[in-house]
């Protein structure tokens, strides 16, 4: 009898030694990837949330072979889209879909094709602000997103980049920061409100 007790006594405490090892290993990997420990003082830090949504990038990503046929579905629709609101909007779609597919690649330990990734991203964001036309509903959306892609990149995808590719995710994240200014100079210049940043003004 002593023998169960003592028996199961010894396995209750393994496992609770074997709990609190997980835990204290989850926490410490969450803490790895924070973007807190980019910062010295962690009460300066202002985490910047924007209200925008971002287009779900679907099952088949740029490491599925699949990719290519995805790719050139792409550039086939936007070939077929003529009407110059429809085929921004058409730029926006691609451009949120691969930021999200770039930060599931940094997540699944793929730097280097979520770099690849970002920086198309970027090219779309661009495109989609140079083929706008005259509607502001348009130009309050894509400067909305192009602060939401700046969000994503400063506290997701940069506090994941090893250091080698950090300048070049950086410089990335300059698509963002550039296409806000161009539509927020547009709106003003016609007397329109464009969209608060709050990041620091650049």
């Amino acid at each position: 009898m002593k023998k169960k007790i003592v028996g199961s006594t010894v396995t209750i405490l393994v496992a609770v030694v074997v709990l609190m090892i997980s835990l204290v290993g989850g926490f410490s990997q969450r803490l790895a990837y924070s973007p807190m420990v980019l910062s010295e003082k962690a009460d300066s830090l202002k985490v910047v949330t924007i209200d925008y949504a971002l287009s779900y990038q679907g099952k088949i990503g740029p490491d599925n072979p699949l990719w290519y046929i995805k790719v050139m579905r792409d550039k086939v629709w936007q070939i077929v889209t003529f009407n110059p609101l429809k085929k921004a909007e058409l730029n926006l779609l691609f451009s949120d879909k691969r930021l999200n597919s770039s930060l599931e690649l940094f997540k699944n330990n793929k730097p280097d094709l979520g770099l690849s990734t970002l920086t198309k991203s970027g090219k779309y964001l661009e495109n989609a602000e140079a083929l706008m036309t005259e509607n502001w509903e348009f130009y309050r959306k894509i400067a909305l997103a192009s602060l939401k892609h700046r969000e994503v990149i400063e506290n997701e995808i940069l506090p994941m980049s090893p250091e080698d590719i950090r300048p070049e995710v950086i410089k990335a994240n300059d698509y963002s920061k550039e296409v806000y200014k161009k539509v927020r100079d547009h709106m003003l210049s016609k007397g329109q409100v464009p969209p608060e940043n709050p990041f620091e003004m650049d």
